[in-house]
């Protein structure tokens, strides 16, 4: 099945000074893209308020996932997400999380970022949104912004996370997480916690910042002693390998400048290949499992 690719530029659910540069990093990419396989979600050119709910932006946040959840309902197939903030994923996972569930199945999400994005509107140190996403989407967040289905914190698998806050770490503690570091991921360990999960579908969430900065530093928090490039397309075909892709996104390219983003595309193109690819499946095809 072709993917598609859906791009939002969002930059409200970011903390950092350069924030908006994700909206360019996001357009950066979408010049590379298939125009035919290309949709977009339309990004509110103002900041937004927190309308008294602890995050930053929030009115628009709402407006950017409402407009996303629409956009995705429009197509079909496997739908590629290209950020933007990690925020862009709110949506995308909440729908491919509710397509598993329809056709009586049950997806995992792999979260492949140097942070958890586990904080609540009452820990988070920044007030912004794209630390809180993932535990939003396991039912801890904003109201408003919460899915009606939230995840299952058993379906879900860190990789390459290596900045946790003190709150988040208790929480992954509490809820029996996995956490896999970065120098121990690989395609073994990643295939043996997505087995663990028991679910019949799998989600790629990639943070272009759990790459080391010395690799790829186009990034508004670079974190030190990621991974290599060559250890996430590993990865990638490891995870689509074990698992039918459900849905996947690259999130937080913020290039410098014009010139910088050109030297990272290459790098960012082949992430997009890796997950765009046909699998090279160990799982049974569809209408067997």
């Amino acid at each position: 099945m072709a993917a598609t690719f859906l791009v939002v530029p969002q930059w409200q659910g970011s903390g950092s000074s350069r924030a908006m540069r994700l909206s360019e990093g996001a357009e950066a990419i979408r010049g590379d893209l298939p125009p035919s396989a290309t949709h977009a979600a339309e990004v509110p050119s103002e900041a937004g308020n927190d309308e008294g709910s602890g995050v930053h932006r929030l009115s628009s946040l709402r407006q950017v996932r409402d407009a996303q959840l629409a956009v995705l309902a429009r197509n079909s197939g496997l739908a590629i997400t290209i950020g933007g903030d990690c925020g862009v994923d709110l949506a995308s996972i909440q729908f491919a999380s509710a397509h598993a569930a329809a056709a009586n199945g049950s997806m995992a999400v792999v979260w492949i970022d140097a942070h958890p994005d586990l904080n609540t509107p009452e820990d988070s140190p920044s007030g912004a949104f794209h630390g809180m996403v993932l535990r939003t989407l396991l039912g801890d967040g904003p109201e408003s912004l919460v899915p009606g289905t939230p995840l299952d914190p058993r379906h879900v698998v860190l990789a390459g996370t290596r900045a946790i806050d003190d709150a988040e770490l208790a929480y992954i503690e509490q809820a029996g997480i996995p956490l896999i570091a970065p120098e121990s991921l690989d395609a073994a360990s990643l295939t043996a916690a997505l087995v663990a999960t028991g679910a019949t579908s799998v989600y790629l969430h990639v943070d272009l910042d759990v790459l080391d900065p010395a690799e790829f530093d186009s990034l508004g928090y670079p974190e030190p002693f990621g991974i290599s490039l060559t250890t996430l397309l590993e990865v990638i075909a490891a995870a689509k390998a074990a698992l039918p892709l459900a849905g996947a996104a690259i999130t937080e390219f913020a290039p410098a400048s014009a010139e910088s983003a050109g030297d990272d595309l290459g790098s960012i193109l082949r992430v997009i290949g890796a997950l765009a690819s046909e699998p090279q499946t160990s799982h049974p095809p569809k209408g067997q499992q």
